[in-house]
């Protein structure tokens, strides 16, 4: 694990010491955590179809997916 400083406003640091309290960890955990809960958030926001896809796949439970396009369609 690399070591870095960060600089906080004043009220943001009485923030995560607050959390930390609360939750009895230290301010560094609070802190690991928000940067992967980011990083999570920005890699769904960039994700490829293909990703999407993989994601996605086998969601769909109410039988055969192409008889049911086919059905709709033929609403149309």
């Amino acid at each position: 694990m690399v070591r870095t400083v960060i600089s906080l406003d004043e009220e943001d640091k009485k923030w995560l010491d607050e959390i930390s309290s609360q939750e009895g960890i230290p301010m560094t955990k609070i802190i690991q955590r928000a940067v992967k809960l980011l990083r999570e958030r920005e890699r769904r926001r960039g994700a490829t179809l293909e990703d999407l896809l993989q994601r996605t796949m086998g969601i769909w439970t109410r039988g055969d997916g192409l008889q049911y396009q086919e059905a709709i369609r033929d609403e149309w």
